[in-house]
């Protein structure tokens, strides 16, 4: 048996929780068993916890569905537990180093006790110092074990489950167990310190709860707020049927009110059924009252006799009085950020269009990518939405005839983003556009993260100073409603990277649909448009980025490299779009090197091509589709993971072979290893994991979930990976 169980529940938080459980596992204490409890087999979470378990024993996922709330995912691990105590942690917190040995000793001092409280630290996401909120309670506590009436203050209300190890086998002898709804460690809590009768405190932190940006779920808006009177009225039940003297019952229901009038004192909490609230918090309050109980005094003490008397007009008058002093407060001038343009701010006093959408790609460089894709699909889908590309000046020659644009940054533009329900876009729209209620943002991404993204950056220097603001992103993250995802990796990551209250949409990359719909005819003929010469093997050659660099460098001597990986194979030279302004030619041919940088659709390259050569570009993410060969060329791996930072190890996990120089990227071609047998295990591997989605129908999902409002269970299945038929490569149609 062992000495802990360790219950992580994980919905919601795929991002993170592989922090938690690393947490765990790297503890200098190891009699422990670790269970996961996660969405259906299949979810991100359940993949990652998975993993886990494949590696180490003590880990044993179990599985709860998200409809049984946090309860239920609970109450799943307690009873898969072996343990001798219980412990809870939520998937995005974590134990502090020494955490289980520091409560292993104070075990060992204090004997078997039914409930061991110890302190948290409350870490902000982002900014701000630490808080240890259960300190000053814990503080007062006597110092070994003790009878709860000796510290009637500790009443469990005000303690989160994760704040304390419970003895596993007391809370089976008193069939606790956490009640259904929401405020759950409210009922859990005082439910069991009523039950409890040898308590004790460890008075250092054991666990760092991690403050959401988006804040607690529990404070949003909605009916939910009526599950805290379910959860105060099941311990103030339970304590009337103990007869709790009054120097428990008192302390116990001054918390418990405490939390309900936070809620009474907040109507947008519940924006229907307020006074509902109000009037059966006051019947719970009068009977409930322990007999010669005192109120506290100031503005509280007032809030509990206008709650005993059931004085709703005069309770919302008073609140009605405080918020007033603080719109006073917040009236005073404080510094503001861009400011939209005057016809952007007139445009805005209009009524939204139901039937107009804006989209925009790698701010303004043309009809590409993702948004371009979901463009043309509405089209076949939508027709009566009206779609609106928006381009920079010199790019308005890419956009293809018949497709409706705007000039970024002029007045018709800026009449459209005020206008529009529907704003699609690969990037961010500029600082100075308005999230409107009623409209709709999608970020559809443009690349699957190998490199750290959005505040994950904020820890690289180099990446940091040119990102600028992260406090501007994130007041860009705040306008997205959808957020698309091509693979789980990508939820997790974009989860942690872009914190915010958006919708993922695992739906795959609309703008890799092609890799599954193109023919044979389509190979041949963009292979024509850009000039590779029949029978030839083209490689396309497409380098990312480098933060550390100001212009573009190839690293590669590519005129070498076609001399020494024999005489059929040509270069298709595709550089990162950053540098798709010239300084190479424009499409032009250089002995067998085509450089196709300025081409304007990726996708059509990638067909052209027989096999990909990459460093860290997200390129190889979209090829993997077309299921051809694939070869790393990380001459600056350790550099590039130390200045840039990258979300898993790509050299321990490539999509084919890996060259480190150009004598062994060469050899690979020479040799036939590039599309040899080991080639293609490494990248069936690869194509697991990051091409689950891209069956050639994203758009239509996007485009029907989106802007036809369809429910998700409406939306076409994804086909599985193995029935797919990507686009046949030149070389396999000559060879066939």
């Amino acid at each position: 048996m062992p000495r802990f169980s360790i219950i992580v529940p994980s919905h919601g938080v795929a991002g993170r929780l592989a922090q938690a459980l690393d947490s765990v596992l790297a503890q200098s204490f190891g009699d422990f068993e670790l269970i996961p409890v996660c969405d259906a087999p299949g979810s991100p979470a359940s993949d990652v916890a998975a993993r886990y378990a494949e590696r180490d024993s003590r880990v044993a996922p179990v599985h709860a569905p998200p409809s049984a709330g946090l309860a239920g995912a609970r109450n799943t691990g307690m009873r898969r537990a072996t343990g001798t105590y219980l412990l809870f942690l939520d998937g995005d917190d974590t134990l502090v180093p020494g955490a289980l040995a520091a409560l292993d000793a104070r075990l060992e001092r204090t004997g078997p006790v039914d409930v061991l409280c110890f302190e948290h630290e409350r870490t902000p996401w982002w900014e701000g110092e630490p808080g240890n909120p259960a300190a000053p309670l814990l503080a007062k506590a006597p110092d070994g074990a003790f009878a709860p009436g000796r510290a009637p203050h500790l009443t469990g209300v005000q303690l989160p489950a994760w704040s304390a190890a419970w003895r596993r086998a007391f809370v089976t002898e008193r069939e606790l167990a956490f009640p259904d709804g929401h405020f759950t460690d409210i009922g859990w809590g005082g439910l069991a310190m009523l039950s409890a009768e040898r308590v004790a405190v460890l008075r250092s932190v054991v666990v760092r709860h991690l403050l959401r940006r988006q804040g607690s779920r529990l404070n949003l808006p909605g009916p939910h707020h009526a599950d805290l009177l379910d959860q105060a009225e099941l311990v103030l039940v339970r304590a009337a049927e103990l007869g709790l003297p009054a120097e428990r019952s008192g302390p116990l229901f001054e918390q418990l009110f405490a939390a309900v009038l936070k809620t009474a004192a907040r109507p947008r909490r519940l924006p229907a059924g307020h006074r509902a609230f109000f009037r059966r918090a006051s019947l719970l309050h009068r009977r409930h009252r322990p007999a010669g109980y005192r109120p506290p005094g100031g503005s509280l003490g007032v809030q509990h006799r206008l709650l005993a008397a059931g004085s709703y007009t005069a309770f919302a008058a008073l609140r009605d009085a405080r918020r007033a002093v603080a719109r006073a407060v917040a009236a005073v001038p404080r510094p503001r950020g861009l400011r939209t343009r005057l016809l952007y701010r007139m445009h805005r006093w209009r009524p939204l269009d139901p039937n107009l959408a804006v989209y925009c790609a790698y701010w303004g460089r043309g009809y590409a990518c993702n948004p371009a894709a979901i463009h043309a699909k509405a089209r076949e889908l939508a027709p009566h939405i009206r779609g609106v590309f928006l381009v920079e000046a010199d790019r308005v020659h890419t956009v293809p005839e018949g497709v409706e644009y705007a000039v970024l940054g002029s007045h018709r533009a800026w009449e459209v983003l005020a206008r529009a329900t529907y704003l699609i876009n690969n990037a961010n729209f500029a600082e100075g556009v308005v999230k409107r209620p009623g409209s709709v943002h999608l970020q559809t991404q443009h690349g699957t993260p190998l490199k750290t993204m959005g505040v994950d950056q904020s820890t690289y220097p180099v990446v940091a100073a040119a990102t600028g603001s992260f406090t501007k992103l994130l007041g860009r993250v705040d306008r997205w409603d959808y957020n698309l995802s091509s693979n789980p990796h990508s939820t997790r990551t974009w989860e942690r990277a872009f914190p915010g209250s958006y919708e993922h949409l695992e739906y795959g990359y609309p703008r890799n649909d092609v890799y599954c719909t193109a023919t044979a005819e389509d190979v041949a003929r963009v292979r024509a448009e850009l000039g590779v010469p029949e029978g030839r093997t083209a490689v396309l050659y497409a380098p990312t980025h480098r933060d550390h660099r100001t212009g573009f460098e190839t690293g590669l001597d590519l005129e070498a490299f076609c001399e020494a990986a024999g005489e059929d194979v040509v270069v298709l030279l595709r550089a990162h779009y950053f540098y798709d302004r010239g300084g190479r030619g424009s499409g032009g041919r250089v002995s067998r090197i085509i450089d196709v940088t300025a081409h304007r659709s990726s996708e059509d390259v990638c067909l052209a091509a027989d096999a990909l050569v990459t460093d860290y570009s997200s390129i190889m993410f979209d090829y993997a589709n077309l299921d051809r060969p694939i070869v790393v060329y990380a001459d600056d791996w350790d550099v590039y993971r130390e200045i840039r930072g990258v979300c898993f190890d790509l050299m321990a996990e490539p999509p084919g072979p890996v060259a480190r120089t150009p004598d062994e990227l060469a050899r690979v071609f020479r040799d036939g290893t590039w599309a040899g047998a080991e080639s293609a295990a490494l990248r069936a591997r690869f194509r697991e994991r990051f091409c689950p989605f891209d069956d050639g129908r994203a758009a239509e999902r996007v485009v029907r979930r989106v802007l036809l409002g369809e429910p998700p269970q409406a939306l076409p299945p994804v086909t599985p990976l193995a029935e797919r038929v990507p686009a046949p490569a030149a070389a396999a149609l000559v060879r066939s």
